[in-house]
């Protein structure tokens, strides 16, 4: 984070002299950073990118009764004219009609699952039996081979099946891999099924905040919020313990942070030690924006495998009980590096009050090449976080990470620091929350809290209404398009005869959407709004309409 977080590092970074890989102070040359993700080559011939995974990432022994169809491999088989990760000819007779593979899927070598998979599927499971497997804490090499007439092809993975957790570890969070989201039980350690988890929250300071007032959590739990971040340095241990005390009482997950010590292995192992007995621990953070201060390009993995090996994982790769998050500052700069070492890639683009394109901290321009305004290549509106979003999500696709690594986003709710000269409205902070669910965020964690009373009661509301799209935003069978028109930028997940409409006016003037526009017919027979911040339908032609950076949240019943 940079906000409050600047003074912290000011230093240092003046030393370096380089954000993103780019020179930014006044008497620095213009060096072009490197470090771009490698685009794909274009094809003039279809591909096939076959791709597999499990379905729910780790497996436990609790899992092995299991009848809700969890226990599966997915399949993806993409046609696509690029050549991304594992993509290999294919000769189609009927392009319009491809057909189907023949699929076997092995661990080990160990044929645990076949079937007909079509071309161009998403996310087709082929169930198998657990029993078929012992639990270990070493990961499964997973062996997907296919047939497609007399063609063959073959994609890799792993699969994770653990022991059940031991008395050490105090919860487990599964990757639901059919959507990337969490799956945990209740962050109070009382019991209860696994269900999925939307974290909505702020990074949260602690030594001038939550450890001076052990009321806060309550507070936060009852405005609707399900995870906090409590930002180190944490000297104090008893003070550290007794809030995650109280977190837990208040039924909030804690997403634990070693920002300042990921890559001093004999500190993470304190830490992970510490506090992996924890039944609210969601999940790891280790780099914060190590793509801006060019950290070692194998610090996130090298951090990821140890906090993997000691939290019932084999710190090769497979995943423990809980996964690893990180968040990327830069647009573009080692994406491939830093993200290796992570479960969550999380996203902070800061553009409200700033002026992107000259810094008014360094007197310097901003460019691809140069600068640092405290919004890497941005132009200074809320398409910003959608790009980023795209950009991070179409990066996980061409790398083949789609299915094991998720995307969250960070909303910017601080103001009146270095380069950001005011904070958000309230409305504003809803706008840029939204936006990145619409373009795939799974999680919604803002710098920082304390905040300004406006954004504080504005993400109460967004918190509030959350339980009653999570079963659209969250749910495996949902069907999801993202469309943005006349200045709205929509999100819609359908499930059965019921769609969520979520949307978020990216402009400063009023705007009215037909339900049409975003693909509905023109007879619709009941909507719904479930979330408010300055929208409303109208009762009689059912058009939505939004104020000026006003979002809202509708079910839509065909």
């Amino acid at each position: 984070m940079r906000g409050l977080a600047f003074s912290l590092i000011a230093l240092p970074l003046v030393g370096a002299q380089t954000w993103c890989g780019k020179n930014y102070m006044a008497s620095s040359p213009i060096v072009p950073p490197g470090g771009n993700f490698p685009e794909p080559t274009k094809s003039s011939t279809p591909l096939l990118a076959l791709r597999c995974s499990q379905a729910i990432r780790p497996y436990l022994p609790e899992d092995a009764s299991s009848t809700d169809g969890s226990v599966a491999i997915l399949i993806d088989t993409p046609l696509v004219f690029s050549h991304i990760s594992n993509a290999a000819p294919i000769t189609l007779s009927h392009p319009t009609s491809p057909g189907s593979l023949i699929v076997t899927v092995a661990a080990n070598g160990k044929e645990i699952a076949s079937g007909s998979v079509p071309l161009n599927a998403t996310k087709h499971a082929l169930p198998f039996s657990l029993s078929a497997l012992t639990p270990r804490t070493a990961a499964y090499d997973l062996t997907c081979s296919a047939t497609f007439v007399s063609q063959t092809f073959k994609a890799a993975g792993s699969l994770t099946y653990l022991p059940a957790k031991p008395a050490s570890i105090g919860s487990v969070t599964k990757m639901d891999l059919r959507t990337g989201a969490l799956l945990a039980r209740p962050a109070n350690g009382k019991g209860g099924a696994y269900a999925p988890v939307f974290p909505i929250g702020f990074y949260t300071q602690f030594d001038s905040y939550l450890a001076q007032d052990l009321t806060i959590p309550a507070t936060l739990k009852s405005q609707g919020f399900t995870v906090v971040h409590p930002v180190p340095d944490f000297n104090n241990l008893t003070a550290l313990d007794l809030v995650l005390d109280k977190m837990q009482d208040a039924g909030l997950y804690l997403m634990y942070d070693m920002r300042f010590t990921y890559m001093n292995a004999t500190s993470v192992t304190a830490q992970v030690n510490h506090i992996k007995s924890r039944p609210n621990l969601l999940l790891w953070y280790t780099g914060d924006e190590p793509d801006g201060t060019s950290d070692p390009l194998d610090a996130t993995v090298k951090a990821s495998n140890l906090i993997t090996s000691l939290d019932g994982g084999d710190g090769a790769g497979g995943a423990g009980y809980h996964p690893v998050s990180l968040v990327l500052n830069c647009e573009d700069f080692n994406f491939n590096s830093y993200t290796s070492g992570t479960d969550i890639v999380m996203q902070d683009v800061y553009m409200v009050g700033n002026n992107v394109t000259f810094s008014a901290v360094w007197g310097t321009v901003c460019t691809k090449d140069y600068g640092d305004c405290g919004c890497d290549n941005c132009i200074g509106s809320f398409t910003d976080i959608s790009t980023r979003m795209d950009e991070f999500r179409e990066r996980l696709f061409i790398n083949g990470w789609e299915r094991t690594k998720a995307v969250w986003t960070v909303p910017q709710g601080f103001g009146n620091d270095t380069y950001w000269k005011r904070y958000p409205t309230g409305k504003e902070f809803v706008v840029e929350s939204v936006v990145g669910i619409n373009h795939g965020g799974l999680g919604v964690v803002s710098w920082d809290d304390p905040t300004s009373a406006d954004i504080k009661a504005s993400a109460s509301g967004l918190a509030l209404a959350l339980p009653k799209m999570n079963p659209f935003i969250l749910n495996p069978s949902a069907t999801f398009k993202q469309v943005t028109t006349g200045g709205v930028d929509f999100g819609l997940w359908t499930v059965g005869s019921n769609t969520l409409v979520l949307g978020s006016n990216i402009e400063y003037v009023s705007a009215t959407i037909r339900l049409q526009d975003i693909g509905f017919s023109a007879t619709i027979p009941k909507i719904t709004q479930v979330f408010n911040s300055g929208s409303q339908v109208d009762p009689v032609t059912f058009h939505l309409s939004f104020e000026s950076v006003g979002s809202g949240g509708f079910i839509v019943t065909k």
